[in-house]
This record gives C-alpha cells, sequence and structure tokens, in this order.
C-alpha cells in the first residue's frame, strides 16, 4: 500500500476519500455565513426538556429573527419583564451529503418576543415563513452570547 493510501479513509458511500479536518470559525465569519442561509433549528426548553424545531431565520446585525404563530411551542417562549431572556441555542449548517464538507453554526443566546408593532411590521416584510399559517403574528429576536462555529475541509 503506498503512503497516499495509508492517509485515506473511507466514507459511508464506501469512497476512499481525503481525510477530512475541522477548522474552528471566529465569531464574525459564523455569523455571516448563518446569514448566507435561511434555514436552521432552535432549542429551547419545553416542560423542562430540550425541544428542538426547524425554523427560518434572518439576521438583523448579529440578531437572529425567527417568525411565530399563536398556538406554536416557540410561542410559549416568554420570559418574565425583568430577566434578561429565555436561553436558547440556534444552529444552521450548509454539509455536502456526499462529501461531508460544509461548515456548521451554533449559537447561544437569550430570546425575546417582539413586541413592539413597527419593529414587529419590518421583521414580517422581511421574513418570509416557510410553512404559511394564517396567525403568523409573532417574532422573536435571540441576541448571540456564545457564537462557535466549524468547517469541514480536506
Amino acid at each position: 500500500m503506498n503512503d497516499e493510501a495509508t492517509h485515506r479513509t473511507v466514507d459511508d458511500h464506501r469512497e476512499v476519500v481525503a481525510p477530512r479536518h475541522m477548522a474552528p470559525l471566529g465569531r464574525a465569519e459564523a455569523l455571516r455565513l448563518l446569514g448566507s442561509v435561511s434555514l436552521g433549528r432552535i432549542v429551547f426548553t419545553q416542560q423542562a426538556l430540550p425541544a428542538i424545531r426547524p425554523v427560518n431565520h434572518l439576521m438583523d446585525g448579529e440578531d437572529i429573527i425567527v417568525r411565530l404563530h399563536d398556538g406554536a411551542t416557540l410561542a410559549s417562549l416568554m420570559a418574565p419583564t425583568d430577566a434578561a431572556g429565555v436561553v436558547v441555542a440556534y444552529e444552521a449548517d450548509v454539509i455536502d451529503p456526499r462529501t461531508h464538507l460544509g461548515w456548521s453554526v451554533v449559537v447561544t443566546g437569550y430570546a425575546h418576543r417582539i413586541l413592539d408593532d413597527a419593529e414587529l411590521a419590518r421583521v414580517a416584510a422581511r421574513l418570509h415563513p416557510w410553512v404559511e399559517h394564517p396567525a403568523m403574528n409573532a417574532a422573536l429576536r435571540i441576541r448571540p452570547d456564545l457564537v462557535t462555529g466549524l468547517r469541514l475541509t480536506r
């Protein structure tokens, strides 16, 4: 076996591929990549257990905005008025299913319902839900505290 073959691995499709590497992303690059996609997953606490929901989002500066509708599990995320918000995580990625190359970003921060009517209207004009719902009338702002990301390369 030659030296090049000893440095190769076999992926899930039984193809011989070059080894993959993970490179950490800085905060600015991670948030830029997050803004390049519109779909992610929000992680929150529901009845004292972790819950995950796919949602679409937009970036507003460094903040992540997601739309909500009445009756949605996420619509129950309300912090007491004197609290910093409700702690959530948000994850999005683009990973090629064949090569397994791409990136993943995870943001942990505080979520607040957007209560100002003018701000809610501005967000609603920019963020169109991927599932139409007649009562899509609320939004959540996630202020990133911890931003981590990685790029999968060869």
